[in-house]
């Protein structure tokens, strides 16, 4: 039975960063995702490049290569690492962008707060770079897809059935 321990928390309750200094480090990698609903007429005008502001997808993913390198700056018991790739894609639907951040590093620690910072500051960026065409834009299920590496093992979340009936 694995251990549950709280590991961020010292022997008197208080807040800790995790000892990573005796683990040898492994390639890492996380996938994350989340999805940008907004009207079908904002996702045309991204799709065509006509946003005002810009390129929207371009912009979006450098805001989130970005953002899954600060990680450690924005998350206070995650550690520094050194990222090695990051790649951020979308996927643009009738009225919804997926977005989908891949994290890689050869580390001591995972990558999954990488991920989901990459993959929640592009969407936030979308959002920042369309919202004067469409503020009623929403942001949600941002989502671990997959990480491997580590103690722990590989993770994949099993795509959701949909109910019959």
């Amino acid at each position: 039975m694995p251990d549950r321990s709280l590991t961020h928390i010292d022997p008197l309750g208080r807040a800790r960063m995790v000892d990573v200094t005796p683990k040898d480090p492994t390639h890492r990698r996380a996938v994350a995702r989340c999805t940008v609903r907004m009207e079908p007429e904002t996702v045309n005008l991204v799709a065509s490049n006509a946003m005002s502001k810009g390129d929207v997808l371009a912009v979006a993913r450098v805001a989130g290569i970005q953002a899954a390198k600060q990680t450690s700056s924005l998350i206070p018991l995650c550690h520094p690492l050194l990222v090695g790739s990051v790649f951020v894609n979308f996927t643009l639907g009738d009225d919804t962008i997926e977005v989908e951040a891949q994290v890689d590093c050869m580390d001591r620690t995972g990558v999954e707060m990488e991920a989901m910072t990459a993959c929640a500051v592009a969407g936030l960026t979308i959002y920042d770079m369309c919202k004067s065409v469409d503020r009623a834009m929403v942001i949600g299920e941002l989502t671990l897809w997959e990480k491997t590496g580590g103690r722990s093992g590989t993770y994949r979340r099993s795509a959701p059935t949909m109910n019959a009936g």
